[in-house]
């Protein structure tokens, strides 16, 4: 069993450490660390100690000592999918599992189909959801850098993100689609690779044109239909096992 991941805002260097507040109230009362028992501590930007647990105090503070401090550069190539709102709860479901698995970054696109729309104070609690749901995830998986979870885009600023990549893929739906398989789409072993997950109706013609006139070429997964929230999780595993990360 791997050693539990802790937040912190900065990293700690050599020497002991207390840690309280809602992390140390996890340590200290949800996974009842023991003094002796090992932990890590990272800022989700890369940065990561190893630490022994020395003493807890009340509720929610525990002190550990730092016995070494690492940084894990970016993963290469960058993984970014372009996910359009699903219904529901369906959203934090795909964030929660492209997290687990492994995707850099997540941008959540205001696609012309979708049902669910961002709008006001509702907007913003819905973005933090999806951010909260990032960290969660990514404490869980072990990870040491989250996934970064962008605004809400719209298809002219997510257009605008796809010619910047070294490949873009859009992924579509219709199994007799004329397109190539992602399984054999020539991948780039070094810089931005952008993967966009349409709406449950699928991406309109409109926004297929305007992401083909910013390079971005239509792939399809398999033979079956998966759905939006399950769509980003699938294509990232794929990706991550062709370029050698999961190796």
């Amino acid at each position: 069993m791997t050693a539990p991941v802790f937040v912190v805002d900065a990293v700690p260097g050599a020497g002991t450490f207390v840690l309280e507040g809602p992390e140390g109230r996890h340590a200290v009362s949800v996974k009842r660390l023991q003094a002796g028992e090992e932990l890590v501590l990272t800022d989700g930007r890369g940065r990561w100690a190893e630490c022994v647990a020395r003493e807890t105090e009340g509720k929610d503070r525990l002190t550990v000592e730092v016995t070494a401090d690492h940084e894990d550069p970016p993963e290469q190539p960058r993984i970014t999918v372009v996910q359009a709102l699903p219904k529901g709860d369906r959203g934090e479901l795909a964030v929660e599992t492209m997290t687990e698995t492994g995707v850099d970054a997540i941008v959540p696109w205001a696609a012309s189909r979708c049902i669910t729309q961002w709008r006001g104070d509702r907007g913003l609690k819905a973005l933090a959801k999806w951010r909260s749901t990032a960290r969660e995830a990514g404490k869980q998986s072990r990870r040491t850098r989250f996934p970064e979870v962008a605004d809400l885009m719209s298809t002219k600023q997510v257009a605008g993100l796809l010619a910047t990549a070294d490949l873009a893929a859009v992924l579509h739906e219709d199994r007799d689609h004329p397109s190539g398989a992602l399984a054999t789409a020539e991948l780039p072993a070094t810089g931005s690779i952008v993967l966009v997950v349409g709406p449950e109706g699928g991406v309109s013609p409109e926004e297929l044109a305007a992401f083909e006139a910013a390079g971005a070429k239509p792939y399809r997964l398999g033979r079956s239909v998966l759905r939006t929230s399950t769509a980003g999780t699938a294509a990232t595993a794929l990706v991550l096992g062709r370029t050698g990360r999961w190796s």
